[in-house]
C-alpha cells in the first residue's frame, strides 16, 4: 500500500493525519517547520518519522504520496519539489501565492501523470454533493440565483493572531482567500459553472494588531508578550457574482464575526426549487418549494441521491462533520492513486481549479482597487 507523508504538523495537518489513519493509509512520517519542531510534533502525534527536510522526505523510497499542509508561501515551491520527485500530491488550499505560480503547477501536474489534487475539503459533506445530483438532474430547474456567506469570529479581537494575518505568508487576501474561495469552490462545484465575473468590496477593521513574541497555532489564544503591527489584509468582504448563463451571485466573507465559529452558507434559487445548507447544521439541507411544502431531508444515505449517498459514511442520524469531509475525499483521492487516474466520477478538486481561485481572488484585489467589475 502507498504510504503517505505530510508536510506541516499544526491543526490542519493533524486532520489529514487522523482521516488517513481511518482510511489505513501508512502514514511514514512527517515535516514540520524546524527539526526540533517536527521532532516534538511526531511524538505527540504518534508518528515514527520526523523528517529534517524536503530532501530528506523526498529520498524516502517508501513515501508514494505528499501532503502539503504548511503556511501557503510554502505550496509553490514544496509541490514544484514533490512533482519533479514522482509523488502524488494532495495540496492545502491555496495552491500558490500567485496567478502565475498556479498555473506553473497545472502545467507540471498535468507534465507529471501524478495524481494532484487541493483540499477544497467541504465539497465532500455528503448533501453538498447531494445538492449537486440535484442541480445535474434539473431538480432546481435553470438557476438563478446564488447567496451566501463564510463567517467566523477566530479573529475578531486585536489580540487574535496567526500567520494568515502576513500579506507575505498568506497572500494579499485573508478572510476571501482564505475562507472565501471555500464558499465560491463549493458553489461552482454544486452549480457545475464558475462566476465569470465579480465586483467586491473588501474592509479591514483591525488595522492594528497585537501579536505575540511567541508561536501561536491557529485557533488557539495568544499569550505573552506582544507588539503592534500593521495589518492590511481583508477582515471581511462583499462580493458580487455574474455566471455565464445570466445568473446572480452574492455573498460575504468575515472572520470577525462574533459567535460565527465556521459558518458557510449558501442558497440557490432555481426555476423549479431551492437548496440551502449551513456547515454548522451539516446533516440538514433545506429544499424550498412554491406550490408544496418545503422540507428538510436529513442526511441518510437511504433517502439520498447516487452522487449524496456516494459521500455518506454513517447511516442517517449518525452527525458527519468537518473531519468526515476530510475521510471522504482522501478515499476518493487514493482510490484514483490505486488507479493510477481519476475517475469519471471523481468529484475532489483538481489543481486547475485550485488554479481558478487564485484568478478569482486576481479578480476581486482589482474590483476592489478600481470599483468596478471584473472578469476572471
Amino acid at each position: 500500500m502507498t504510504a503517505a507523508a505530510i508536510i506541516g504538523t499544526g491543526f490542519i495537518g493533524a486532520v489529514h493525519l487522523g482521516a488517513l489513519r481511518r482510511l489505513g493509509i501508512p502514514v511514514r512520517g512527517v515535516l514540520g517547520s524546524s527539526g526540533p519542531r517536527g521532532r516534538e510534533r511526531a511524538a505527540a502525534l504518534g508518528v515514527g518519522i520526523a523528517y529534517d527536510s524536503l530532501e530528506a522526505l523526498l529520498a524516502d523510497p517508501e513515501v508514494g504520496v505528499v501532503h502539503v499542509t504548511s503556511p501557503n508561501e510554502a505550496h509553490h515551491p514544496q509541490v514544484r519539489a514533490i512533482l519533479a520527485a514522482g509523488r502524488h500530491v494532495i495540496c492545502e488550499k491555496p495552491l500558490a501565492m500567485t496567478a502565475a505560480q498556479s498555473a506553473e503547477l497545472v502545467r507540471l501536474a498535468e507534465a507529471s501523470g501524478r495524481i494532484a489534487a487541493v483540499c477544497y475539503n467541504i465539497r465532500f459533506y455528503p448533501l453538498n454533493q447531494h445538492a449537486r445530483g440535484m442541480v445535474d438532474s434539473g431538480e432546481l430547474g435553470r438557476i438563478r440565483l446564488v447567496t451566501g456567506h463564510y463567517h467566523q469570529d477566530w479573529l475578531a479581537t486585536e489580540t487574535d493572531w496567526n500567520w494568515r494575518l502576513e500579506a507575505e505568508r498568506g497572500g494579499a487576501l485573508r478572510s476571501v482567500g482564505d475562507i472565501g474561495t471555500h464558499w465560491a469552490d463549493l458553489t461552482s462545484h454544486i452549480l457545475g459553472m464558475r462566476p465569470t465575473e465579480v465586483l467586491a468590496d473588501l474592509a479591514t477593521f483591525l488595522p492594528v494588531r497585537k501579536r505575540p513574541t511567541g508561536p501561536v497555532e491557529t485557533f488557539s489564544a495568544a499569550a505573552g508578550a506582544t507588539v503592534d503591527v500593521p495589518v492590511q489584509t481583508d477582515d471581511a468582504a462583499t462580493i458580487l457574482l455574474r455566471y455565464p448563463d445570466g445568473a446572480r451571485g452574492a455573498f460575504t466573507t468575515s472572520q470577525v464575526s462574533m459567535g460565527r465559529k465556521n459558518s458557510l452558507v449558501w442558497d440557490i434559487a432555481g426555476s423549479r426549487a431551492s437548496a440551502a445548507w449551513d456547515s454548522e447544521m451539516p446533516d440538514h439541507l433545506w429544499i424550498g418549494h412554491r406550490g408544496a411544502p418545503n422540507r428538510i431531508l436529513q442526511r441518510d444515505p437511504a433517502l439520498m441521491n447516487a452522487a449524496g449517498a456516494a459521500a455518506a459514511q454513517l447511516p442517517g442520524g449518525h452527525v458527519e462533520g468537518f473531519a468526515d469531509s476530510f475521510h471522504a475525499l482522501f478515499r476518493q483521492v487514493y482510490r484514483d492513486i490505486a488507479a493510477g487516474r481519476r475517475a469519471a466520477d471523481s468529484a475532489w478538486a483538481t489543481f486547475e481549479d485550485g488554479d481558478f481561485e487564485m484568478r478569482f481572488c486576481d479578480a476581486v484585489l482589482a474590483s476592489a482597487a478600481t470599483g468596478s467589475w471584473t472578469r476572471i
